[in-house]
């Protein structure tokens, strides 16, 4: 055998072997960062998490998959599975007759700057081209006396009947995801809907570099989002200096109509695909599951910040003695994808793994945040015999990445295995 040989049949074993390794998909993933694809970033979009066990794998049917150690869904939110993306990425068959050019984009945003400052580090995106649609964008230094801000600027369309307040950055994400934004969403006349947020680069933490951005969705699909990073471009600083716009000029540059022509350069809307029915049988719905879990919750405490779609419901929890998060995810067909990630291996933390009398296989895991918090994170995960996953999860705080609220999370484990039995998540 030459050396060549040796060296690829050895390469195709380790490849093999890493790949058995890699995590199941998880419906905390899907439903975080796709499903839902709220205020994810239109170019280079990314939920930043303080996790150093993150794995992401494209699997060979096109599932992006991605877990950490309890089974909780971690990494980038640009993703494509159920719910589709949330901006149309193949052009129309009858292109708009506009388009504007790159330099048309970094001017037009350079002329709804404030007076006075000095521009840097300009560069545009235009809209011409065939194929895969582009989006017009605009990005550049703003700087003054005071300092510098990055700002950039993107127009955009949404895939027909997405939520003007659910579709690309819209809307407001719950206080489980990104428990640090200062974010306010309303409806303008004309029916446009505005969303106004104060983060940070790393949105998991409450210091660092400052990031605000305004989201302009009109009635007819298109969507302008323009946001600033403060200290200069993204990540290019970590002083925690307000940028040097505020959110009231960032939208004002956001609603000009010297927009317009970047609007009209988009690609016509096509028709919203058709839904059928087997797809929509093989969701859980989130009123449903909103319910179950909601009837398990010991009486007296109270709930508030829920967030339940199909697949998914987070809300906290508080007793009385501190706020809890407790999230269940529900899902068909995960025979498959699970069958190596039932038991205890290569799971920090305390794990125990058991199969049921009906052979429904149990995994428990207490543990540590991986989020860049000092929270405990709580997990049962069940996989029934045909397929059917129930996975609850508890936070001893309103979000993973936050500091704790109480000792220990609100429900012990066995109560949390008693949520995960629950056939009703399945019947209704």
């Amino acid at each position: 055998m030459s050396r060549d040989e040796d060296l690829e049949r050895r390469l195709a074993r380790a490849m093999t072997g890493a790949a058995e390794k890699f995590p199941p998909h998880s419906a905390d993933l899907v439903r975080r960062s796709i499903a839902r694809g709220r205020r994810m970033r239109l170019v280079r979009a990314s939920q930043v998490a303080a996790a150093t066990a993150a794995f992401v794998v494209v699997a060979a049917g096109g599932a992006l998959m991605g877990t950490d150690a309890f089974g909780g869904g971690r990494g980038t939110p640009e993703r494509s599975t159920a719910g589709g993306p949330a901006h149309s990425t193949v052009r129309s068959p009858s292109r708009a007759p506009a388009s504007i050019s790159g330099e048309e984009m970094v001017r037009t945003l350079k002329s709804l700057l404030p007076p006075g400052g000095t521009v840097s580090a300009a560069s545009g995106r235009g809209s011409e081209g065939d194929g895969p649609v582009v989006w017009p964008t605009a990005t550049l230094t703003y700087s003054t006396a005071k300092g510098s801000s990055g700002i950039d600027i993107s127009v955009a369309r949404l895939d027909p009947g997405t939520p003007a307040d659910q579709g690309g950055q819209g809307g407001c994400l719950p206080v489980e995801v990104r428990p640090y934004d200062k974010c306010a969403t309303r409806k303008l006349p004309g029916g446009a809907v505005l969303t106004t947020t104060e983060s940070f680069t790393y949105p998991s933490s409450d210091t660092g570099q400052k990031r605000w951005y305004v989201v302009l969705t009109t009635p007819g699909g298109a969507q302008l989002t323009v946001q600033e990073f403060g200290g200069g471009s993204e990540k290019g600083s970590a002083d925690g200096s307000d940028p040097l716009l505020s959110i009231a000029q960032l939208t004002s540059i956001v609603r000009s109509p010297a927009w317009n022509k970047a609007i009209a350069a988009l690609p016509a809307p096509q028709a919203a695909p058709a839904t059928g029915a087997s797809a929509a049988g093989q969701r859980v719905p989130g009123a449903r599951m909103t319910r179950v879990l909601r009837s398990h919750l010991p009486r007296g405490g109270t709930t508030s910040d829920l967030n339940a779609g199909d697949d998914l419901v987070q809300l906290v929890y508080d007793d009385g003695r501190g706020k809890n998060m407790v999230q269940v995810d529900a899902q068909y067909g995960m025979t498959e994808f699970l069958a190596r990630h039932m038991g205890c291996a290569d799971v920090s933390g305390d794990c125990e793994a058991t199969t049921l009398a009906d052979g429904t296989k149990v995994k428990k895991v207490k543990g540590r945040s991986e989020k860049g918090g000092s929270a405990s994170v709580w997990l049962v995960d069940t996989l029934r015999p045909d397929g059917r996953r129930v996975a609850v999860r508890e936070v001893n705080s309103y979000a993973e990445s936050t500091p704790v609220t109480r000792p220990r999370p609100a429900l012990s484990m066995d109560e949390l295995l008693t949520i995960a039995l629950d056939k009703r998540f399945f019947t209704g």
